[in-house]
């Protein structure tokens, strides 16, 4: 649980001016800030909670996907191998992917593009409600006394793969756009990799829909004075099914890997992939999602591009659990279905304070 300081400072007060100002952090930085607002500032038992390993960075699994396409000379050899990441780690990286590097490079600059915008370009995009498809902010934190974390981010949904272009800014527009319909193609190719190494019949994920729109986070994190204070990203795990990371040269990009904090070094011209609590529940405990969390530095701005996997809206009006075929006598249902409405306002109203819905929809805790 992510723990929360005692706040001696009017923190509705900071997030109403911070708010307000329409500027992100970034507005911060600009202004010449040489130490950081307190509501940015994490309690450093958190911070602190797990060692950083010493040494090299980890070499995460890498899967290497020529071939792999259906009927291809490789594909039983990548599902095993995808199978093996899966259980073992939940964070691999993926080459030969068919994503152009020149494309992956030119998403990133466009954002980056994007965050640079004078204030007065970006402010119309400026909001927390999670109706609007494309908008621009922070991330606050809903929760009374939840630090902030140092980054701003542009969000832009795909919802059934679809998206009108003319909502997306014209900095990354046509960036933006080209970068999706690779992804969808990278998505699709995974989806069936994931569904044999789950021993399912190769259309089984695609069929069910679960990773059918995407939620595309495209993250600023600026240059911090104060970075041992506070954090990109804090520690949690994903609450979708399958996360794909591009991101510059920069890092800060660390995992939780046997109670020690280990760093993500970045790869150029590699995805690097995550599962997210879904795929795990789904799953039933057969792959993993692990923590992680984003470092503030004093370098930036560092600039990465998420893509998220989420149901279909046919499929988000579905209950979710195991999948049926995955459960036997030997190894029953872990946890309760439930609706996806329900499972995305458990994390909503929680807030900062949970890291997982594992616990809350196990059946026997």
């Amino acid at each position: 649980m992510v723990g929360v300081s005692n706040v001696d400072f009017d923190w509705v007060k900071e997030v109403k001016e911070f708010d307000e100002r329409k500027t992100g952090v970034k507005g911060l930085v600009d202004a010449g800030v040489k130490e950081i607002p307190r509501l940015f500032v994490h309690p450093q038992e958190v911070i602190d909670r797990y060692p950083t390993a010493k040494g090299a960075a980890v070499e995460l699994p890498v899967i290497d996907l020529t071939g792999a396409e259906s009927g291809g000379a490789r594909r039983g050899e990548v599902v095993e191998a995808i199978g093996k990441a899966a259980r073992e780690w939940g964070f691999f990286s993926i080459i030969n992917h068919g994503i152009p590097l020149e494309t992956m490079k030119a998403m990133l600059e466009s954002i980056k593009r994007f965050h640079e915008l004078p204030d007065e370009e970006k402010e119309s995009l400026y909001t927390y409600e999670r109706s609007k498809l494309v908008k621009w902010n922070s991330n606050l934190p809903a929760q009374k006394g939840d630090p902030a974390c140092w980054r701003d981010v542009l969000n832009v949904v795909y919802t059934n793969d679809h998206l009108d272009p003319n909502e997306i800014p014209s900095a990354c527009r046509k960036e933006t756009e080209e970068y999706v319909k690779y992804m969808i193609d990278v998505r699709e190719l995974m989806a069936e990799l994931f569904s044999e190494a789950l021993g399912l019949p190769s259309d089984y994920l695609s069929k069910m829909e679960c990773m059918k729109s995407q939620s595309i986070s495209c993250l600023y994190y600026p240059a911090c004075p104060e970075p041992h204070k506070t954090l990109g990203a804090p520690k949690h795990s994903d609450t979708t099914f399958l996360t794909l990371l591009i991101q510059d040269t920069l890092g800060g990009l660390q995992m939780l890997r046997d109670n020690q904090w280990v760093d993500v070094p970045p790869v150029p011209g590699a995805l690097i992939a995550n599962f997210g609590d879904l795929m795990q529940i789904l799953s039933n405990d057969e792959f993993i999602s692990v923590e992680h969390r984003v470092l503030s530095q004093l370098a930036g701005p560092r600039i990465s591009v998420a893509t998220f996997s989420t149901p279909s809206i046919r499929a988000a009006g579905k209950p979710f659990g195991p999948i049926k075929e995955l459960i036997t006598k030997e190894k029953p249902a872990v946890y309760r279905d439930f609706m996806f409405e329900e499972y995305f306002q458990y994390y909503k109203t929680k807030g900062a304070r949970v890291e997982s819905a594992f616990d809350y929809y196990r059946i026997n805790k």
